[in-house]
């Protein structure tokens, strides 16, 4: 399994240089790459990533501090022209610091501290430390959605179909396992293949199906036992 990595970077030359050094690294697979924070934070939540290498300085919001709004984050390799915030880059865990111009030897140095450890277990996705809502990524805009208006959400083929409460669904391009991921696990449960619920919407419930009001969504052999633990969060009838 490769590392999924991801580079954050407002300097187009920096950029291409680490782009080359991935290249040549067969353990690593360069899946995106961002000018600025915000961009980053978007593609976190529609990529599963599993290295970044984050540019300290960058427009608008730091790489320090972008990395301290995410819960989940990835494994973090900085890259960086100022020698002066090591001390607070490895406070955050980064693996390792890279004072630009890298070298092909610093950075082959750097990734080994992370190739030579185990194979890289698939991470959740990194949101916002505020999980009381998440942004979606529909009609090419960024879409808020509090977690407390998700009623339901269906798989459609590579989409997902985001059912909420007094508003129109939202259809995003995302597999219902990154979006399972990214939801709190005491507050929506996934019931079968194609849908995940909100356990406080739950009217009614069966070993057979789940009523959220006037709809009715069924139970999957391989999820029951999952609808089973959450029976003290709602009552049901079979």
């Amino acid at each position: 399994m490769k590392w999924k990595c991801m580079l954050v970077d407002d300097e187009p030359p920096a950029l291409n240089v680490l782009e080359k050094y991935i290249s040549m690294v067969e353990q690593l697979e360069l899946v995106a790459k961002c000018s600025n924070a915000f961009e980053a934070l978007e593609l976190l939540q529609t990529k599963e990533v599993d290295l970044i290498f984050l540019d300290i300085q960058l427009p608008k919001l730091s790489g320090t501090s972008f990395l301290k709004t995410l819960t989940h984050p990835p494994k973090v390799i900085f890259t960086t022209a100022y020698k002066e915030y090591a001390s607070e880059a490895f406070d955050l865990d980064a693996i390792d610091y890279l004072v630009k111009p890298v070298s092909l030897e610093r950075f082959l140095k750097a990734v080994n501290k992370v190739t030579n450890t185990k194979t890289p277990e698939p991470l959740k996705p990194a949101v916002p430390v505020n999980s009381s809502f998440l942004y979606f990524k529909t009609e090419r805009k960024m879409v808020k959605v509090l977690l407390d208006d998700i009623r339901y959400v269906e798989s459609i083929r590579d989409y997902i179909k985001i059912f909420r409460v007094n508003d129109k669904p939202l259809l995003v391009k995302q597999s219902m396992t990154t979006l399972e991921s990214m939801l709190p696990g005491d507050l929506f449960i996934r019931v079968h293949r194609s849908f995940v619920v909100s356990v406080n919407k739950v009217t009614a419930f069966t070993s057979r199906d789940i009523e959220l009001g006037d709809i009715e969504i069924p139970i999957g052999k391989l999820y029951a036992d999952r609808v089973k633990k959450f029976s003290g969060s709602f009552r049901a009838e079979d």
